[in-house]
């Protein structure tokens, strides 16, 4: 009898740890324009320096260039300038997060250039708000939601909009 009163706590505390972790989303936090945005980890294949870029002709001006990722071209996108704010000034914080979204079926790498990565952060589902409908310093259909943190928002970004099929059509040619 003690056994299975035992067993039956066992199996409560991992199916509490269970619907713990479902009710939770994990999201990398990063500075942009000394402001703090975060993206979910899920499309987020790695983080690397920011390194030499080879220059695109003919690309939206957001496209700071390619690189070579392990035989892979990954085109690399100036996040500030996307937000059409002032182009992002490189410094040694500077890095590059993977990113793999889909487009017409197909994964396709993206570098996007922040200021600096910060920490992944655990967020619970009933502390993430909807997008602003106005008064955000970007489009709202940038916006996933705001992630409450410690008392303090921060600006989740749907990365399936911020690189759009539209403009991932013209990146797949490079």
């Amino acid at each position: 009898m003690t056994q299975n009163l035992n067993l039956k706590k066992s199996r409560t505390r991992e199916d509490k740890e269970e619907v713990v972790a479902l009710e939770q989303q994990q999201f990398l936090t990063f500075l942009l324009r000394e402001e703090l945005f975060a993206i979910n980890i899920r499309p987020i294949k790695e983080i690397i320096e920011y390194g030499q870029l080879t220059k695109v002709p003919m690309v939206p001006e957001f496209v700071r260039g390619v690189i070579n990722v392990r035989g892979n071209v990954v085109p690399i996108i100036d996040l500030s300038m996307r937000f059409g704010w002032p182009t992002t000034l490189v410094t040694k914080r500077s890095c590059i997060v993977i990113v793999e979204v889909e487009s017409e079926g197909e994964s396709l790498e993206i570098g996007v250039l922040v200021d600096a990565v910060s920490e992944v952060i655990d967020i619970s589902l009933t502390d993430i708000e909807p997008a602003p409908s106005f008064g955000a310093k970007l489009r709202t259909d940038f916006i996933q939601g705001m992630g409450k943190v410690n008392d303090e928002f921060i600006v989740l970004l749907n990365v399936s909009h911020v690189l759009s099929v539209d403009e991932l059509s013209s990146l797949e040619s490079l």
